[in-house]
């Protein structure tokens, strides 16, 4: 964890870690969370992605549109790093229209102990002027908690719908 999630902050940065504990196989939250092509699978902010370069691999940059709501409207977020060895993934936001500037987060996925899925994301973020680092986190741990949990249910559906329908075949045979 220390060699992915531990970052130098400069004086006008924040940043946190969040864990989110997810029961379904390692295998299928990383097939979920690595397609940076598709982040609205389990993204409930993200209304739609286009990909403005790359094929989804390394140096690809997605334009995203957010939901009306949210104080953004879009934002160009670039792949820096996919390791599905490791299972480690890394975007940076490099343009856009929102209030994460030199926003950049690292995730990773391991198995437990008890055999369930554990996502770590950490990220760094300049704070905005007017801003304060507790608000800038605040905000930032908000989004990211969601996103965690939607990605949670998202794959735990999709890991019972799995076992259901290899009870189902192995009844029929």
């Amino acid at each position: 964890m220390e060699s992915y999630h531990c970052h130098a902050l400069l004086p006008n940065q924040c940043g946190s870690s969040l864990v989110q504990t997810i029961n379904a196989p390692l295998p299928l939250v990383w097939s979920v969370l690595r397609q940076f092509d598709k982040p609205q699978v389990y993204k409930q902010f993200i209304s739609s992605c286009k990909m403005c370069a790359g094929d989804g691999g390394i140096g690809s940059i997605r334009e995203v549109e957010v939901h009306t709501g949210l104080p953004a409207k879009t934002s160009m977020e670039r792949l820096d790093r996919l390791d599905d060895d490791k299972h480690v993934i890394n975007f940076s936001i490099v343009g856009g229209e929102h209030k994460l500037v030199n926003y950049s987060s690292t995730t990773t996925v391991n198995e437990d102990k008890d055999r369930k899925t554990l996502v770590i994301q950490s990220y760094v973020v300049d704070v905005p002027a007017g801003s304060s680092k507790e608000d800038t986190c605040l905000f930032t741990n908000t989004i990211i908690q969601c996103n965690l949990r939607s990605l949670a249910k998202v794959t735990e559906r999709m890991s019972a719908l799995d076992k259901l329908v290899c009870r189902i075949e192995g009844s029929i045979r």
